[in-house]
């Protein structure tokens, strides 16, 4: 098969978790392998214990799309972005990667136990392959290009459907021994072909459990086919729009999605059975997916909108930023859903019941996963949806002789707001209906000689628009040799270049040449040209996806030829879309810095392979994740910063946001409330878009504190002292003061003397009383009586500043057995001294709460 090439070097895989076969990794059933696009990782989750038990790391893949199928055996990607194919062997966690396909939507791998097909639906080549080493088995198989289809149903038998033809193939693979040798005739065999549509309309399939579901999109019919029993069964539906179905359908329930009308019709073995519609705006709904009686319906909000047997709706499934695309896979038991853009997948058991996974847990045996990439800024909101309107007529409405038949080829009409279903043909006394993603056909049973014309018009679910005629055509034996050896180049500027050698007119002049677009499940004309050449202008082709073309040459007589050998597949590509999202905010943990973060740019058909973000004369090359942080800058500024995707086309648009570096940090001192230890500063930092730390310190050696940046406390003060209080923030950008003065209250205490009941005691405290009497106040710390310089009256509140030690003095039974060396200082006759055992201080008698004097 020409497709698929040998590939030196491979994409590496590290196993992270089971680290070895006889932990028996291919031996579990409930389980299920999903991609994580921004780790570049491929997990086994568990749907019994709905965690990750295995990793297996593909750093090459980073960033890409990847189709991932599946068995109890082996695991087969593909990377939609580079073509690459690789195979794990869960026996023994053996990997291989050496394969390659065109790169792009238009090749898909199917598995079925040990077999392995390739499908290239724009050539119409199925090629087999050993899982093992991913070498081809047997020769391809041969179809009309653009075929739609390849998936195995529960039998093992792979269905292909060629719209070009109208029929549906079941091919059956070649077995293979336990060394990847055939062990049948060494050819996959087509075993059933069944017609299921005129030619030229647009085919869908599904898989079932023994057998295939076809849906006609051009006349809404849905053809069962199953098993060995002969013919079909065919049910028309009324359908709003273009139907889709899942690629597999679990149970006898097959739900039709019509994503224009979001709309569900659902069809069992005794036809139509219900019908129901999803709530929600848009047109990007994914088929309906049947499990266990329900049916679940993904968008692209990243709700999955479940719905019974009846219709009726149940509680909706839900992902925040999914990042893409949701992925549903039915398995072993379990509904899996997975969304390939952020961290976490559902597990659905048969009772409906659902669990989270957190794809990016640590507890992975073997192994710490690697960093969880920063979450890109939510996209911007979709554009509100257009008022709808019948399509408009078809452009480039053309016909072309050939011998008793006659081709008529247009280009795509608008469809003004809802989908075209299909286009009309009138011509030649007759009418056909053609797929809208074929738009060619050749009427036969023409009659050569006589002149002929061609109505073509569109329809939606409004109707159908206004037809355009073609040029009238004369049919003729006369007609030209088809061109050969066409080739295609893609172009880095989005345009694809087709070319091919001047056709043989057979005596005739070659007037133009009609060149036809053959894409997945679909061809349709392109362009002409007079000249042996056409360059396709940037957009009319679809970036990423694979298109093949064939030629046809028209003499001057309007005769055209057969169609050309088909070409080469190309991928159109151009530069990445810009990156949407791009936010910027301030680093604050770090000086100078912000951090820049972006959705991922749409890679426009060749992978995004780096992302460049700047801001003035600084620039970073970002290979991993869609987040940066840039340094380098001054406190404080304003950094504008610009984010461009690089693929091979160049380099795309910039996103561009704007954020400020952290800031010195900025103090307002408000007040300070202090008590006569203690002083409360209170205060107010803009912390200049960091995190600031803060304190204060107090002069004189006082104390300090540290902590909140709105009021800290500060202690160890002289009452009635006069302080400076130095506040003190950091941040990341550097440290800033800012300085306030109080005065420390004073504290007092009370001279306390209380006479006893009887006898001396009962006046011991009275001041005429000769002796020791209490509350005597001297200049030094000793009851001198030379040094008395005064007495207290009982209950006098005195000023106190300090202590200090000195006599002892016992105050006896007239102030509670209370006995000192420590004398207090006070303000009485200036600064003297009173024993602290006739001082009772205020707020409990603390003499902790004096300083020593």
């Amino acid at each position: 098969m020409g497709t698929v090439l040998s590939l030196a070097g491979g994409l590496a895989l590290t196993v992270l978790g089971l680290g070895s076969a006889d932990q028996a990794v291919a031996s579990f059933d409930a389980a299920s392998w999903v991609w994580s696009k921004s780790k570049g990782e491929i997990a086994r989750i568990n749907g019994v214990t709905a965690k990750v038990d295995t990793r297996v790391d593909v750093q090459k893949a980073r960033g890409h799309a990847v189709q991932v199928v599946q068995n109890d055996r082996f695991v087969i990607l593909r990377d939609v972005n580079t073509g690459a194919i690789g195979s794990m062997d869960l026996t023994t966690l053996q990997e291989f990667w050496n394969s390659s396909t065109t790169s792009g939507i238009g090749v898909r791998v199917a598995l079925h136990e040990d077999s392995v097909f390739v499908i290239d639906t724009v050539q119409g080549l199925v090629q087999q392959l050993d899982p093992r080493s991913l070498g081809n088995v047997g020769n391809p198989l041969r179809f009309a290009p653009g075929i739609a289809g390849g998936v195995f149903d529960g039998k093992g038998r792979l269905w292909v459907a060629a719209p070009s033809e109208g029929t549906v193939t079941a091919i059956t693979p070649v077995p293979t021994s336990a060394s990847g040798a055939p062990a049948g005739s060494g050819e996959p065999q087509r075993v059933r072909t069944e017609p299921v549509a005129e030619p030229s309309h647009d085919l869908a399939l599904s898989t079932l459990t023994d057998g295939v579901a076809v849906l006609d999109r051009t006349n809404n019919k849905l053809h069962t086919i199953r098993g060995d029993q002969p013919g079909k069964d065919s049910q028309t539906l009324p359908l709003a729009g273009p139907g889709t179905l899942a690629p597999h359908t679990d149970g006898k329930r097959v739900p039709v999605t019509v994503p224009d009308a979001r709309h569900v019709y659902v069809v069992g073995d005794d036809g139509f059975r219900s019908d129901f519609t999803v709530p929600g705006d848009g047109e990007d709904l994914q088929p309906a997916v049947a499990w266990e009686g329900y049916f679940y319906v993904a968008d692209a909000s990243g709700s999955v909108r479940v719905f019974d047997s009846a219709g009726k709706r149940q509680k909706d499934i839900r992902f925040r930023n999914p990042g893409g695309p949701l992925e549903l896979d039915v398995r072993e038991g379990y509904l899996f859903i997975n969304a390939p853009g952020s961290s976490t997948a559902r597990v659905v058991d048969g009772s409906h019941g659902v669990r989270t996974v957190n794809k990016y847990a640590d507890d992975v045996l073997g192994g710490d996963a690697p960093p969880t990439p920063p979450q890109a800024p939510p996209p911007p909101p979709k554009p509100k949806k257009p008022v709808i309107t019948k399509p408009s007529a078809p452009r480039n409405v053309r016909a072309a002789a050939g011998n008793a038949e006659a081709r008529v080829t247009w280009q795509a009409a608008r469809d003004n707001g809802a989908s075209i279903t299909r286009y009309v043909v009138a011509g030649a006394g007759r009418t056909f209906q053609v797929g809208a993603d074929q738009r060619a056909l050749t009427v036969t049973g023409l009659v050569n000689g006589q002149t002929y014309e061609f109505a073509v018009r569109a329809v939606n679910k409004k109707g159908e628009g206004p037809p355009r005629t073609s040029n009238a055509v004369r049919p003729t034996s006369e007609v030209p040799d088809a061109p050969t050896a066409v080739t295609a180049e893609a172009k880095p500027d989005g345009s694809v270049v087709v070319s091919w050698p001047p056709a043989n007119g057979q005596g005739l002049d070659i007037r133009r040449y009609t060149v036809t677009a053959i894409s997945e499940g679909g061809s349709a004309p392109i362009g002409e040209a007079t000249e042996p050449t056409l360059t396709i202008k940037d957009g009319e082709l679809e970036y990423g996806k694979q298109y093949a073309f064939t030629v046809v040459s028209i003499n001057e007589r309007g005769a055209g030829s057969k169609a050309s050998p088909v070409s080469g597949s190309v991928v159109p590509f151009t530069k990445p879309g810009k990156p949407e999202g791009t936010d910027a905010a301030t680093a604050g943990d770090q000086a100078g810095s912000i951090q820049v973060a972006w959705q991922p740019s749409a890679d426009n058909g060749r992978p995004v392979t780096k992302y460049v973000v700047s801001a003035g004369d600084q620039s970073l090359d970002v290979t991993d994740g869609t987040a940066a942080t840039l340094t380098g800058f001054e406190a404080g500024a304003t950094v504008a910063v610009e984010v461009r995707a690089v693929n091979e086309a160049g380099e795309s648009e910039p996103g561009t946001a704007t954020a400020r570096t952290v800031a010195l940090p900025r103090i307002t001192v408000t007040g300070v409330n202090p008590t006569f230890n203690t002083a409360t500063v209170s205060f107010s930092v803009d912390a200049g878009g960091g995190t600031a730390s803060c304190s204060v310190a107090s002069s004189g050696g006082g104390g300090s504190a540290a902590g909140s940046c709105g009021s800290l406390k500060v202690a160890s003060l002289k009452p009635s002292t006069k302080y400076t209080f130095t506040v003190t923030a950091k941040n990341a950008a550097g440290t800033v003061k800012a300085t306030t003065t109080a005065t420390t209250d004073a504290i007092f205490g009370v001279a306390t003397c209380k006479n006893g009941a009887e006898g001396e005691t009962a006046t011991y405290c009275n001041k005429e009383v000769d002796g020791r009497n209490g509350n005597e106040i001297f200049s030094v710390t000793k009851q001198d009586d030379d040094r008395q310089v005064g007495w207290a009256k009982p209950g006098t509140r005195l000023e106190a500043y300090c202590k200090k030690s000195g006599e002892l003095v016992y105050a006896y039974i007239y102030n509670n057995e209370k006995r000192s060396t420590w004398w207090v200082r006070v303000n009485y006759s200036g600064k003297n001294y009173i024993p602290w055992a006739w001082l009772n201080l205020e707020g409990g008698d603390n003499l902790n709460n004096l300083p020593t004097c």
